[in-house]
Order: C-alpha cells, then sequence, then structure tokens
C-alpha cells in the first residue's frame, strides 16, 4: 500500500532489469524499440518468406546510452513516464544534473528522437562533460543497405528487405536519416544548462525521410519537437480514462497496460496511414525466432481490438482496414486447402498469406477466421459505420468468411447437424479435434451476423447461410449441464489457456447460469496455472457475471505474476517464457475491468438480451472500486 502520492502513470527505478527483454518500449503506429537496444522496427516491414518471415530488423540510432563515471558519487534513476510516452535517464551529483530522455514521436510517427540535458549546481564553473555509449553498427541481416550523402547534416542510408513474403509479394524499401552524436557532451563554464536534441527518421521513399526529418528539424529549431509529442500522447490520454481507487500496483498495471497499447495503435486524424496491424508482442518486438516473430493473430481481434474499440473507434476502423486489405491472402488460404471463401491466416504478415512456421497452426486452428469476423460485428454494433460496409470492402470480407464456414462444415446424418472436422481448438494441448465448441459456436455468431448484414442492406440473405447457422454442432453435456471442450473431451483433461470460458464472453453465447457456472469451475481446476496471461480475465469476467466478487479477484489477482518490475512489461507465461510486452494478456486484463465490473457488453442493440441494467452497472462501478481493490492489497 501506498500514501496514495506516487504518481501510477510513472514507474521509476534505481537499476535495470537483468533480463534485457524486460526494458521499456517506446513505440508509435509506425516505429518501435526497447530502450537501450540495437535495433528498430517499422510498421509492416517484414523479411524471409512465408514461415520465415519476421519483422526486419534495422540499425537503431537513439541506442544510446550516458555512461555513469566511476569517480563521481552520483544517483542514477530510470523512469518510464506513461503520461507523456518518455524513458528518461538521470544522473545526479552534487555538481550537475544529467537527463537523457528517448521517445517514439506520438503525431509525426516517422520519428524517433532523444535529448541529453545538463543543467549546472549553483556554486560550480567548471566544464562538465557527459560520456555516451554509442554501440551503432551499419548492418542488418534483413535489409541490403546502402550509404547515401548526408542530408542537413544527418547521415543517410537506405536499403530493401532481402526476401518477400511469398513469390512476387512486396519487399519494402527503408530510408533513414540520423543526426551524428558525438562521444561526450559538454556543458561549458559559461553555461548554466544546456539541452542537445538528435533526431532519427525513418521513411518508405528518399522524399519522405528528408521531408519528415526537415520537419523535425524545423521542430527543434522552434523548441516545439518534445512539447508537440508530449501534447499528442495528453489528447490521446484524454479520450481514455480509467483510474480507481485502490492500491499502487493495481493503478500502476492500469496504466501499464494502456500505455503499450496505446502505443501501437493507428494514429489518430491520418487517414492515409497503412496500418498493418498489432502483433502480440508489439512493435518492439517480433525480429527472427523472438515473439512470435512479430506476426499479427487473433490476439489483436479478440483480445485487444474490444478495448480499443471502446474509446478510439477511428483506430479500431484501421485495425479492421488491415484485416479488408489482406483479404485476397485470406481468400488464397482457403482455396489451397480445399475451401471456398476466405480463410484468415493463425499467422499474418503484410500479405495475408499464413506464415505460421509450424503447419499444423495455420491448418487447424481455424477460429481465427471467425475471431476477425466478431471484432467486424463489434464494431458494426458500436459505430453503426455502414462505409466500412457498403463501400471500403467490409461486406466483401463478411460474406467471404460465411462462405468460407459453409464449405468447411460437413453434414452428419446420424446427429442431424453440420460437423467442423478436425481443428485445433484455442486449447492448443488438443488438436485434430471435431467440433470444436468455441469454434462452431464462433462459426456460429459469423454466420448469423453475415445474415443480420445482409439483411440491413437489403440484400437476399443465402439459404446456405442460414441453414448452416441453425444446424451446426455446439456440443453440449445434458447430464452434467456442462459445454464439452470438443467432441470426445473428458473432464479432468489439462487446458493451456481460456477456451470454452470465452462461450459466456466475448461470445455471449446463451446459457444458464448454472451451465455458466459448471463450465467456469469445470475448466478453471484443469487450467494449467503457467499458462498464457489473457486466460485468467475471462475467467473473472465470467465470476463477476454470476455475482461472485471474490472468486472474480481471485482470478484476476493472477494476472500479477504475469508483470514484470519495474516498468510493468507483462510475460506471455509467469514462469517468464513465451513473448514478452504481450499485448494479448494486457489486453484480457482491460477487457475484465471494462466490460467484467462495468457489465458493459459489445452486442447488438437490438437483441432482446441487450437491456440496459442500470442498478447492475452501478454494482459494478461500486465493485470496480471496491472489489478490485483488495485483490492485489
Amino acid at each position: 500500500m501506498t500514501d496514495g502520492k506516487e504518481d501510477p502513470a510513472v514507474f521509476t527505478s534505481t537499476s535495470l532489469p537483468s533480463d534485457p527483454r524486460l526494458l521499456a518500449t517506446v513505440t508509435n503506429a509506425y516505429l518501435g524499440t526497447r530502450v537501450y537496444r540495437d535495433i528498430l522496427h517499422v510498421n509492416g516491414v517484414y523479411n524471409g518468406a512465408v514461415g520465415d518471415t519476421h519483422r526486419a530488423d534495422i540499425p537503431s540510432p537513439v541506442n544510446v546510452r550516458m555512461t555513469k563515471p566511476s569517480t563521481d558519487k552520483l544517483t542514477e534513476t530510470f523512469t518510464l513516464n506513461t503520461r507523456t510516452g518518455t524513458f528518461s535517464h538521470v544522473l545526479q551529483s552534487a555538481d550537475y544534473t544529467a537527463t537523457h530522455q528517448i521517445y517514439a514521436h506520438h503525431s509525426l510517427v516517422h520519428l524517433m528522437a532523444f535529448s541529453i540535458t545538463i543543467q549546472r549546481s549553483a556554486h560550480t564553473r567548471q566544464p562538465i562533460g557527459v560520456q555516451l555509449q554509442i554501440p551503432f553498427v551499419l548492418k542488418s541481416q534483413d535489409l541490403d543497405m546502402y550509404q547515401g550523402p548526408d542530408f542537413q547534416g544527418a547521415h543517410y542510408i537506405y536499403g530493401k528487405t532481402l526476401v518477400p513474403e511469398v513469390d512476387g509479394g512486396p519487399q519494402p524499401t527503408v530510408h533513414m536519416l540520423w543526426t551524428p552524436v558525438p562521444q561526450t557532451v559538454t556543458l561549458h563554464g559559461e553555461e548554466q544548462e544546456r539541452t542537445w536534441e538528435f533526431l532519427t527518421a525513418v521513411a518508405e521513399s528518399e522524399e519522405e525521410v528528408k521531408r519528415c526529418y526537415s520537419e523535425g528539424m524545423a521542430r527543434i529549431a522552434a523548441g516545439t519537437l518534445y512539447s508537440s509529442h508530449t501534447k499528442a500522447w495528453a489528447a490521446l490520454w484524454r479520450g481514455c480514462c480509467v483510474d480507481l481507487d485502490g492500491p499502487l500496483p493495481l493503478r500502476q498495471a492500469l496504466y501499464g497496460c494502456l500505455y503499450y497499447l496505446l502505443s501501437a495503435i493507428p494514429p489518430l486524424g491520418d487517414p492515409n496511414f497503412l496500418f498493418h496491424g498489432i502483433s502480440p508482442g508489439g512493435l518492439s518486438n517480433g525480429s527472427q525466432g523472438e515473439d512470435y516473430w512479430g506476426h499479427v493473430f487473433w490476439d489483436q481481434d479478440t483480445w485487444i481490438f474490444p478495448s480499443i474499440l471502446l474509446f478510439y473507434p477511428e483506430a479500431a476502423r484501421a485495425i479492421l482496414e488491415y484485416r479488408i486489405r489482406t483479404l485476397g491472402g485470406a481468400l488464397r488460404n482457403a482455396q489451397e486447402q480445399g475451401y471456398e471463401g476466405a480463410k484468415f491466416p493463425w499467422e499474418s504478415a503484410a500479405t495475408g498469406r499464413e506464415v505460421c512456421p509450424e503447419e499444423i497452426y495455420g491448418a487447424q486452428e481455424i477460429h481465427v477466421t471467425g475471431d476477425v469476423l466478431m471484432a467486424f460485428e463489434q464494431y458494426y454494433h458500436t459505430t453503426q459505420d455502414q462505409k466500412l460496409f457498403r463501400e471500403d470492402g467490409g461486406w466483401h470480407l463478411v460474406g467471404a468468411v460465411a462462405q468460407y464456414w459453409c464449405s468447411r462444415m460437413v453434414w452428419n446424418e446420424e446427429e442431424q447437424c453440420y460437423h467442423i472436422k478436425g481443428v485445433m481448438p484455442p486449447d492448443e494441448y488438443h488438436y485434430r479435434v471435431d467440433n470444436s465448441v468455441y469454434t462452431n459456436a464462433l462459426a456460429q455468431r459469423s454466420l448469423n451476423f453475415a445474415a443480420d448484414v445482409a439483411r440491413d442492406f437489403l440484400v437476399p440473405v443465402p439459404e446456405e447461410w442460414v441453414e448452416c447457422a441453425k444446424k451446426v454442432k455446439v456440443p453440449f453435456d445434458a447430464e452434467k449441464k456442462y459445454h464439452p471442450e470438443y467432441d470426445g473431451y473428458s473432464p479432468g483433461e489439462p487446458v493451456k489457456q481460456a477456451d470454452v470460458v470465452l462461450l459466456g464472453f466475448p461470445l455471449m453465447y446463451p446459457m444458464s447460469p448454472e451451465v455458466r457456472r459448471n463450465d467456469l469451475e469445470m475448466y478453471e481446476s484443469v487450467t494449467v496455472l503457467n499458462g498464457p496471461a489473457m486466460t485468467w480475465s475471462m475467467f473473472a469476467v465470467g465470476w463477476l457475471e454470476l455475482k461472485e466478487a471474490q472468486k472474480a479477484q481471485n482470478q484476476l489477482s493472477k494476472c500479477f505474476s504475469n508483470i514484470t518490475e519495474p516498468f510493468k512489461i507483462w510475460v506471455e507465461n509467469s514462469d517468464g517464457s513465451g513473448a514478452v510486452n504481450f499485448l494479448t494478456g494486457m489486453g484480457g486484463f482491460l477487457q475484465a475491468v471494462l466490460f467484467g465490473y462495468t457489465g458493459f457488453s459489445l452486442m447488438d442493440p437490438t437483441d432482446p438480451s441487450c437491456v440496459k441494467i442500470t442498478e447492475e452497472l452501478e454494482q459494478g462501478q461500486e465493485c470496480l472500486r471496491v472489489w478490485i481493490c483488495d485483490a492485489v492489497a
């Protein structure tokens, strides 16, 4: 517990984590890096073919660090300020204070910058020098790089990725300009304070990178580069306020989750920005062999998207536009597997073709196609933005997904219903199973939504959509009154992560409170404790639906074992394995707060079950203030 005076949005430490993967990240929707890392990544720039496709590593000029002189008695602090999107390193002695600030500019997204400020104490007039470590090396395993002539005092390199994702696919070009960095900066005797600013610009063309660098330098000359960045963050935070009374760790967890998610979303007010999706580890991660290679999974659509939609529908639209742009790849995926319509890849990069390194997931974990469409459904009912569907490709995607589900189903004469066979459910411990309850219920929801949109648009509804939705099997054990995970599931079998529990939320699949409770109890006891971080948030939502606040807080408190110090970086699994900066877990945690404790849901407002229960919402908000606070006290 704290005295309440410490700012929950500012994370400060006197040391850095021993594992460099847990360092803070500074990203915007276009550029990203971890602090003190020698590479950065660019939105949508991948190298490598198919399963080897990964974010291209680009040498990072912002990988600079002040060194601590061994002879000086200095205090040293490292701070991530989530309000301003800034990482700072401060050295303080009796004679001076040196501050190093690093940030990815939040409105001029082609720019990353850092500054060094030395401020003298009043009683000294000696020159003060600060040494800088500059481990910058002009090489990349992913780009054929060339050096060009300097521009406005900046160094210049450019190159394109070596290997396209698919034959004939894009090989993006990267152009970078950066301010040279000296090994020492010195405050002379007559100076009381001085700031040195260093700029890096990255873009797809020489013309654009020079324009962006020039604009950044003009703002430096005017003294407004950093202030324009902090103003952009302030505007972003004004659209998204989640806070509560309670212990500092809980409030810090909320601000940390929001900061890392907001760092990943497309810029607001820029209709020309092409967004390439959100991967589980964010833009700062995703090199070859790490953090799922920077690919886009259902994590984006199911776990991250809903919270963004609540606050920033414009950014949510850009996420859906990424799926629309990659629809061609999804159509090819289905065709190659012998089906009609569109099958979205389990792992997506630039083209929408399957880029999962292991074939089994791409072939069997087909629920991702329904996950994508559920995000479209949530957006449709929340915004009523019909233009996305009528004019901008959304309806074509909806119809293609419905067509895929119909072609993927087979009629079972004995049971007189449709089966979906040979799949891997969200619980990846099991594969080649028939009738995954989550997959089938999601397919049913996809078809029902497609039919609803067709009716809204006065388009004839294919009879096949209605028939398949009506007669697809959704496994249910009438004797035990629970949903088996798939045909043949035996109660007690270990489960990797949230699966059947997702029927209640976010699928809102109709069931009685008794069945909902049975599902929660059945799967809570067999879900592995060190599984992916988002799981326990969904159990918390389920218990909150049943007014079991104590059980909900028990589940939500498990999330805190996935939050690392000091910068609140989430790890995928509580033992530290898996992806880091795990946005999926953060998204699940936020959904537990935003939907579980408030009782909100994203669904068709004309649905009979969609009613406003003011008293319950008020109780939910009080629960947010009281019960959740006790969870980590």
